[in-house]
């Protein structure tokens, strides 16, 4: 559940490569591939202070090359980090 009260249900799957994807335009911009060890290094997750409407959020950043994973997406692969690489 996120602070603005969206429930979402993260699914972890495994694909061959060359699969496609089509895109909801309503809910994402863009997707694109990031290695799994990137995303589960903690080092890489960043805590960034953003401004919604004149309230300030801390919320999990994680930049990729000239990508920026933040808000929901980024504390969902926060959350898969801690529950199985954090020991």
């Amino acid at each position: 559940m996120t602070p603005f009260g969206h429930r979402i249900a993260p699914v972890i799957a495994r694909v061959r490569p060359g699969f496609s994807l089509r895109l909801n335009r309503d809910e994402v911009d863009e997707a694109f591939e990031v290695p799994l060890a990137f995303l589960m290094t903690p080092q890489n997750h960043k805590r960034e202070s953003r401004d919604w409407n004149g309230l300030m959020l801390t919320i999990y950043a994680i930049s990729f090359g000239n990508r920026n994973i933040w808000g929901a997406t980024a504390s969902i692969l926060r959350n898969l980090y801690e529950r199985i690489y954090r020991r």
